[in-house]
């Protein structure tokens, strides 16, 4: 098969955790693997994607604008169990095709954060269908490695979303657009669900193991607790109906702070640790 901009894509996002450069630098991308309606075989297409809450995670077939629906699309059409990957985690999915007003909704949401998706319906002729990915229960496949560089690469991933949110607010209006409250309500949840992995886990483990450590796991703890504070802070901004975008933008900006502390404290202290055990 011919090389393809797509197998670039692809590549430098594998290689790089995720991160990619060119036109999609600023991009959330996902690869979406799908098994061909007439051959059988896989099929990877790097996508952008919309964060949805944490439960799942929303695509839309624009195929820039074409009048026919994606290759994609049509494979989820007949099989809709798909693999994603999204740069630190692989995992499989059941891809919904949303209808009526639920897909309505998120398609309004996603053109006032992006009025190109208009511009691509509208060269299409053709409504956009929009897809729902739900992670299948069990845990995802995790990062190759040392467990150390397994750990750096999921705080990097919270370092790239926290980038490109406050980048979001520094660029949204007086008031903060629909999708912008579900990009930092995820980012709140996933934070959430991370520490509290870590502290029932990763820290009970090394608790166990390393005594020594008790005053290391112990202002760990602490950070913990405080970024927890902050995140229902952060929640409460965002419940109100018309959050303002400056005291969102000094949330977001105050989070940000305590989190880059955090992660580099962490990976001080148990990286090397963690890559010896390994």
């Amino acid at each position: 098969m011919p090389h393809t901009f797509n197998d670039d894509v692809i590549a430098e996002f594998r290689a790089n955790g995720g991160r990619v450069g060119g036109w999609f630098e600023n991009a959330r991308l996902l690869l979406l693997t799908t098994t061909g309606a007439r051959t059988g075989a896989p099929h990877t297409i790097p996508l952008g994607y919309l964060p949805d809450g944490g439960e799942r995670v929303l695509v839309i077939a624009s195929a820039g604008g074409a009048p026919r629906h994606p290759q994609w699309f049509r494979n989820l059409l007949a099989d809709p169990l798909v693999t994603v990957e999204d740069g630190v985690f692989s995992y499989r999915a059941l891809a919904e095709v949303l209808t009526g007003a639920d897909r309505d909704n998120v398609f309004a949401r996603a053109l006032a954060a992006d009025p190109g998706w208009g511009e691509y319906q509208d060269r299409a002729g053709r409504e956009l269908p929009v897809v729902a990915l739900t992670p299948l229960p069990g845990p995802p496949t995790p990062p190759s490695g040392a467990p150390g560089a397994a750990l750096v690469a999921v705080h990097d991933a919270f370092r790239r979303e926290l980038a490109l949110i406050r980048q979001e607010v520094d660029k949204a209006g007086p008031h903060v657009g629909a999708q912008l409250r579900v990009n930092c309500l995820t980012l709140c949840q996933g934070l959430r669900g991370h520490h509290e992995r870590e502290d029932s886990g990763l820290f009970a483990w090394l608790a166990d193991q390393r005594p020594d450590l008790a005053p290391v796991l112990a202002q760990l703890d602490a950070e913990h607790r405080a970024m927890a504070a902050v995140l229902d802070e952060l929640r409460a901004v965002l419940g109100i109906p018309q959050p303002d975008r400056e005291v969102l933008r000094r949330e977001v900006a105050r989070l940000t702070d305590q989190v880059q502390a955090h992660l580099a404290y962490e990976e001080e202290q148990l990286v090397p640790l963690l890559n010896a055990a390994g």
